[in-house]
């Protein structure tokens, strides 16, 4: 099978580090991102050592070593929720990349006891034996891949601007298709960029257990020492995600529906707005969390800064594949755990991090094309959709 390796003209950039190589492991560092970041850190001249379960709902079953993995990368095939893998993993490492995790919002509200022991579990045991490991040899690093999903809705403001932080639609309201959050008048609310100030409200066994990730990891960095970062990642798409993983990056999902000639599935009306970054882009910011003094201790969101509704997507994916005549399916229902509105306010992670993103929405869905035309996949959209419906958990 072709696999597109294109590489954007952002990816060899003017601001790699100078200095002393480092060894770095990725946990889940042959997956989507985690591969990308392996790739912008091997062009600094860093050494990667990654840490995968290669999950067959992401990598199929019965996958080895993924083609997209650079052969460089040092992999180790392990749980994250293994003592000794973990600790094995870490010996001679200088800074360390938490990704491994299971995503999606969907999936989450049902399979809670696996969403809770690989993301919660998983982090607990990567710390206990990074803790034991950095007291032989110190970590310059650990970053953390926490998630746009903590905020719940977005930051809004009101009709005096003041903004609203603590939105909740009622089960009432959804029901009835009103879709738009509202204040307590009843007067319309209007989304804003959400910083990194704005509290978390946790819709999904997903976002709290993302939450507690970046909690546990900031936690005990401090205790420790370990300098620690948290990157809140928004809606990450490009090559290399699973598009055979229902519950992936909507733009996979959108993908796969494509490709197998069918309609993709919007929920509510396809006006909820998102923001979209270039897998690229994260990857850089992932990179240069590694060595920007001010990062420890911060938590920061990595997005383009720029919002998008759900039907834009669906429509400017279906243009550039050349699928313009199969018409996204809005279905007009709610589901548990989705949110309405939330796009990245980047100005702190521009001060903190240098970060810029580079990767146009019009060359990143260019490039997302270019990849798929050598990738086949199964869609198991329809029946990821039938087991919610099951459960209760669309309205």
């Amino acid at each position: 099978m072709l696999r597109c390796t294109m590489t954007p003209p952002s990816e060899i950039s003017e601001d790699l580090p100078m200095g002393m190589a480092k060894t770095v492991l990725i946990t889940g560092g042959a997956g989507f991102i985690g591969s990308h970041v392996a790739d912008e850190l091997l062009a600094a001249g860093h050494h990667v050592r990654a840490l995968d379960n290669l999950s067959p709902q992401v990598h199929g079953e019965g996958a080895g070593r993924p083609a997209h993995l650079d052969a460089r990368v040092d992999l180790r095939i392990g749980d994250v929720r293994d003592p000794e893998a973990v600790a094995a993993a870490l010996d001679g490492v200088d800074a360390v990349y938490h990704l491994a995790a299971a995503v999606g919002v969907g999936q989450s509200m049902y399979e809670m006891a696996e969403y809770t022991s690989v993301n919660n579990l998983g982090t607990a045991v990567l710390l206990e034996q990074l803790v034991a490991a950095h007291a032989r040899r110190p970590f310059e690093r650990l970053v953390v891949a926490s998630s746009m999903s903590v905020y719940g809705e977005g930051r809004y403001l009101g009709a005096s601007g003041a903004p609203h932080d603590d939105v909740e639609r009622t089960l009432s309201q959804l029901k009835e298709g009103q879709w738009e959050p509202r204040d307590a008048s009843g007067r319309a609310l209007e989304p804003v960029a959400t910083p990194e100030g704005k509290a978390v409200s946790l819709s999904s066994i997903y976002a709290l257990s993302k939450y507690d990730q970046e909690r546990m990891c900031l936690i005990a960095g401090r205790a420790y020492r370990v300098p620690t970062t948290a990157l809140r990642f928004f809606n990450v798409y490009g090559p290399r995600q699973a598009l055979s993983n229902p519950y992936t990056g909507v733009l996979a999902i959108f993908a796969s529906r494509l490709m197998n000639g069918k309609p993709p599935l919007i929920f509510e009306d396809g006006q909820q707005r998102r923001d979209f970054v270039s897998v690229h882009d994260v990857a850089r910011a992932c990179r240069l969390a590694l060595d920007a003094p001010r990062a420890p201790g911060e938590v920061l969101n990595v997005g383009a800064g720029r919002p998008y509704t759900v039907l834009q997507i669906a429509a400017e994916l279906a243009r550039v594949t050349g699928r313009q005549d199969i018409d996204p399916e809005v279905t007009g229902q709610y589901r548990m755990g989705d949110i309405r509105h939330c796009f990245a306010d980047i100005t702190r992670t521009r001060d903190v991090l240098g970060y810029e993103p580079r990767v146009s929405l019009a060359d990143g869905l260019a490039e997302l094309a270019a990849w798929l035309e050598g990738e086949t996949c199964t869609d198991h959209v329809d029946a990821a959709r039938d087991e919610l419906a099951r459960r209760g958990l669309t309205l």
